[in-house]
């Protein structure tokens, strides 16, 4: 398209102001200026440069523009580094302003030092900021909103937040930009009490908080768990309608969910008007976090039906619900809706995508995921070291680790955990305390109380009680609950009944409302045969009206998750599930299995426990995974709990009778069972 050009100076102006097609458009208008004789015509050029700059985003030719200006005035120098700022020339923008104070004869104005500062800000410059500030004291701008807030901001991103308040609590005017930036500072590093304080603080001086500012804070109450402050947000939103959006409503629900509170973050999503796929995410990803992994299915469902397709949080959130489950199938088909290469590009996606493999006993899939993978920092490698922790691939594990290193890659505390779990699963004592005494002695990083409990854990099953006990006392934090039950553990393998009861009194005064304390006491009971112990200790239980955690067992079949407890009878194929158990013990017996009736509570004739142990969660998952899949399909079951003694040996012997191969995850591990035996080699 051939671009008319002006012929006058009227014409040139009226050409400026009117809309531009095309960037030789613009070099038209330039070129006119030039045959004219109005290069130097700084109001033409002011508005050259502001289409150059924020219309085109062209900083190269605006910058060759300016160079050839004789005389610019303060406005030419403003829009120029605001120009620059905007397409993100930081250090040029900061270049310009250095280049005004050399030449003289402009100086700097109000409008000028926000700009400035925020370069700086960008950049954590911290020697031109402070030069700044000193120049806005100096040119009398100190009293200026608009400066001190880009001073408050420039402190703030630079990480010197009591330079940043300091400044804040001289404003003589306080504006909405300023209290969010002074608030958005503290969230930023972290400090998220003064951050909610701050916001308490605004209101009692007047102030009307905008959307921006409500999800900062909102973020901040989730981020310290603090439901009170809020709901009292909510009420207030709810009361005064400021800032009731979109926006807002699925901060309150991401609130809420990190509050724990599904029920009202529920509430809110349902309330809502208008949901975009950050909404449906927020739940989905709630409900994943906090356990309930089949309404995250539910509703990512839900979302399906709404023709949303999902994003990288979402699909985070699903994949993390699908491992819980094991629900294969499900995550399969989740995954399948968003193009593979983004799973390979974003480490997010990547690791949900290995963790959710991995969960559900497919390591070789989740390996091939991170093979792929273009983008491997240190959350994947832990993602997958973990998961061949979980497998029993010990060695690999200890081979990435390795790699790791060779890669660069500092460890963290998650590797070392990952490493820490390893060896539990394995019984390697030895190479455990090596990883455990190099986290400081190699790489600085002190132990936290899980890295304890792993070693706890490792030397308890071990028989290593007493050393066990010694790591304990000479811990630097106080032990918890994690650390106790990791003892108690390995009292109940051993059978030291002794040290159990005294790890059980540090247990009840911890968690006294814990029924997993109880009950591993009285299993260690039971099996001693101390029956009147054992119903002391359930009496308690009833006194208190402790209830026992039920033991619940996943699996999936045809993209559908089914769900059994302890003797269930609920299922719609319940007949044909206790029909085939039968056929298996019967098959059981002949090949010498006889139940381990050491492993029930209860004090009640050898018959009945026979038939209580018979009805395990496990079981019945494991005989309606035989009835309802192909003779050459793996069975994987997902259990809540540990496995029991007795189901791992009748699990193992099916398998060999069967000739099927069963995967069970409990809470500790995977168990793979091929052909009479288990991947974990009986230990765990």
């Amino acid at each position: 398209m051939n671009a008319v050009v002006p012929k006058s100076l009227q014409e040139i102006k009226a050409a400026l102001f009117q809309g531009f097609e095309s960037f030789n458009h613009l070099k038209h208008i330039h070129a006119r200026l030039l045959r004219s004789g109005l290069h130097q015509n700084n109001y033409l050029l002011n508005q050259l440069l502001k289409l150059t700059l924020n219309t085109f985003h062209n900083p190269s030719y605006a910058n060759l523009l300016f160079t050839q200006t004789q005389h610019p005035n303060i406005f030419l120098w403003n829009t120029v580094i605001r120009g620059f700022i905007t397409n993100d020339c930081f250090d040029q923008a900061i270049g310009v302003f250095n280049s005004m104070r050399e030449m003289g004869g402009c100086l700097p104005n109000q409008f000028t030092f926000p700009f400035l500062l925020k370069s700086c800000a960008r950049l954590s410059d911290y020697e031109q900021g402070v030069k700044a500030h000193s120049l806005v004291v100096k040119l009398g701008f100190d009293y200026d909103v608009f400066v001190n807030t880009g001073l408050v901001c420039f402190y703030a991103k630079c990480g010197l937040l009591e330079d940043a308040h300091k400044v804040f609590d001289d404003l003589s005017e306080r504006n909405v930009v300023s209290w969010t930036a002074i608030m958005s500072a503290y969230i930023e590093f972290g400090r998220f009490r003064e951050a909610v304080d701050l916001f308490h603080r605004s209101l009692g001086m007047g102030l009307v908080p905008d959307s921006f500012i409500l999800v900062r804070v909102l973020s901040a109450c989730g981020h310290l768990g603090d439901m009170g402050a809020g709901e009292w947000i909510h009420r207030y939103v709810a009361e005064t309608g400021v800032g009731r959006n979109v926006f807002v409503s699925t901060s309150l629900v991401d609130m809420y969910s990190k509050c724990g509170n599904m029920e009202k973050a529920r509430h809110v999503f349902d309330e809502m008007s208008e949901k975009d796929i950050v909404s449906w995410s927020a739940m989905i990803q709630g409900y994943a976090a906090n356990g309930l992994p089949k309404e995250a299915l539910n509703l990512f469902y839900g979302m399906q039906r709404e023709n949303l397709s999902p994003d990288c949080y979402s699909m985070v959130g699903v994949l993390s619900a699908c491992g819980r489950l094991g629900a294969l199938n499900v995550g399969e088909w989740a995954s399948s809706l968003m193009d593979r290469k983004e799973f390979h590009f974003n480490p997010v996606l990547g690791t949900a995508l290995i963790d959710m493999y991995a969960k559900c006993g497919q390591m070789v899939l989740a390996w091939e995921v991170f093979k792929e993978m273009k983008v491997k920092d240190r959350v994947v490698w832990n993602s997958v070291m973990s998961g061949l922790a979980m497998h029993g691939h010990v060695r690999s594990a200890f081979a990435c680790f390795g790699q790791l290193e060779k890669h660069g890659i500092n460890p963290d505390a998650n590797t070392f955990m990952a490493l820490l779990c390893a060896c539990t699963h394995a019984g390697l004592v030895n190479d455990g305390r090596q990883y455990f005494d190099s986290m400081t002695r190699l790489y600085f990083l002190n132990p936290d109380i899980q890295h304890y409990g792993c070693m706890v854990d490792l030397l308890g099953r071990a028989g290593r009680l007493e050393e066990a006990h010694s790591l304990i006392k000479g811990m630097a934090m106080e032990p918890n609950a994690i650390i106790w039950g990791a003892l108690l553990g390995g009292c109940r393998l051993h059978r030291d009944t002794k040290l159990a009861e005294h790890v059980l009194k540090q247990l009840i005064e911890l968690e006294p409302w814990n029924s997993g304390n109880y009950v591993l006491l009285s299993n260690i009971y039971s099996a001693d045969h101390k029956w009147d112990d054992s119903e002391k200790i359930r009496s308690a239980m009833n006194e208190r009206k402790i209830q026992k955690i039920p033991a619940y067992s996943w699996i999936e079949v045809d993209g559908k998750v089914h769900e059994f407890l302890v003797g269930d009878k609920y299922h719609p194929m319940s007949d044909k599930i206790h029909a085939k158990l039968s056929e298996l013990n019967k098959k059981l017996r002949e090949v010498g299995y006889v139940p381990k009736t050491e492993y029930v509570l209860f004090d009640i004739e050898e018959e009945e426990k026979e038939h209580f142990v018979g009805c395990h969660s496990e079981k019945l998952a494991v005989a309606f995974g035989l009835i309802s899949t192909k003779p050459n399909d793996v069975i994987r079951v997902i259990k809540n709990l540990r496995i029991c003694g007795d189901c791992h040996t009748a699990i193992k012997l099916i398998s060999k009778i069967t000739g099927r191969e069963i995967i069970v995850r409990d809470t500790n591990r995977f168990h793979c069972f091929i052909d009479g035996s288990c991947s974990c080699r009986d230990y765990w």
